[in-house]
């Protein structure tokens, strides 16, 4: 069965060998480009569904790449996933602010970018045709409304809880420290304590109900939302 499109934007070309021996033996569809500038074409011509970024290319960077393709009508719904060695905190929090929506970083796991891909591709699949609504199971998020309903029950969350939710579940697997959550769902600069972030997280288990594990806790770390199968 024909599977989505993946392109990879990376210059080494021994890892491009490995990505593309394990996404095709996964099924997927592969093309691969060296460069940032070679890549602009490419998704124009050949549409992928995903874009494997790698941030440090010959001339115009990976981030650059980006906030180019996340500012084009015609690319900017297109997920990007970062692959870089740069693991320092500020490049990961730029990466995801100009729109890319997970990274992994080198050296890393086939297996582990793969699952990465497949999560994004599945979260895709299931968004709600309403203009700003996504659907994870019986969750649904609509930002353009700024409602969130569980079962079909609308849940009455309040500015920060409703951007809590909407920011952990755009990367189901991945734990986020309290800082990076209130830099994720804040984007206004608001002045919070890091702890107010529990408090936020313990209503809003209590709202979700039964779907309180959707959001769980990650010890000595912070919280993630639940990757689901």
């Amino acid at each position: 069965m024909a599977r989505e499109k993946i392109l990879l934007v990376e210059d080494d070309k021994d890892i491009s060998e490995l990505v593309r021996y394990n996404f095709e033996k996964e099924g997927y569809t592969f093309v691969a480009v060296g460069s940032g500038e070679k890549a602009f074409d490419l998704v124009r011509r050949e549409s992928p569904q995903l874009i494997i970024l790698d941030l440090m290319l010959p001339g115009m960077d990976g981030l650059d790449v980006c906030k180019i393709l996340k500012n084009d009508d015609r690319t900017k719904q297109i997920p990007i996933v970062m692959l870089t060695a740069k693991s320092e905190e500020s490049d990961v929090v730029v990466g995801l602010q100009l729109g890319a929506d997970d990274y992994v970083t080198k050296p890393f796991s086939p297996k582990v970018l793969i699952a990465r891909v497949k999560a994004i591709l599945r979260r895709n699949a299931a968004k709600s045709p309403a203009q700003g609504a996504r659907q994870i199971e019986e969750l649904v998020i609509d930002v353009a409304k700024h409602k969130v309903t569980y079962k079909d029950k609308i849940l009455e969350l309040t500015a920060m809880e409703f951007g809590i939710l909407d920011f952990l579940s755009r990367y189901p697997g991945r734990a986020f420290s309290r800082d990076q959550i209130m830099d994720g769902a804040w984007k206004e600069g608001k002045f919070v304590i890091d702890r107010a972030v529990d408090v936020h997280i313990r209503a809003l288990r209590r709202k979700l109900g039964k779907g309180a594990d959707l959001i769980e806790t990650v010890r000595g770390i912070g919280y993630r939302f639940k990757e689901l199968e």
